[in-house]
């Protein structure tokens, strides 16, 4: 969460002045969905926490992390537009994370 704070001011102060509007705004798609899976992160350690199987959840939410912020990141820093081919990739394992949370928590 501390990063994905982090990652968040850094876009809006120190590269406002440096990056297009379009790679401020791929730096803000990464930072916002780097918060909504930090948390996701949580749910899953309090679902472990009363004995689901979410290990694999948690797993993907940080791969999701890496493919999906990190490659926003590395696209909004550096122009290559190849990176956005990545993204989806991250925005799949999320979907399957949520998927898998959901089940775990009706099973609970």
């Amino acid at each position: 969460m501390a990063l994905a704070v982090a990652a968040g001011a850094f876009g809006a102060h120190g590269l406002k002045a440096r990056l297009t509007a379009e790679a401020l705004g791929w730096w803000h798609t990464g930072a916002q969905y780097h918060i909504y899976h930090a948390l996701g992160l949580f749910a899953v350690a309090w679902l472990a926490d009363r004995g689901a199987a979410v290990a694999p959840a948690g797993w993907l939410m940080l791969v999701g992390l890496l493919l999906f912020s990190g490659s926003l990141y590395a696209l909004a820093l550096t122009g290559q537009r190849w990176l956005g081919m990545v993204t989806p990739l991250g925005g799949t394992a999320w979907i399957v994370a949520w998927i898998w949370l959901a089940v775990a928590a009706h099973r609970l």
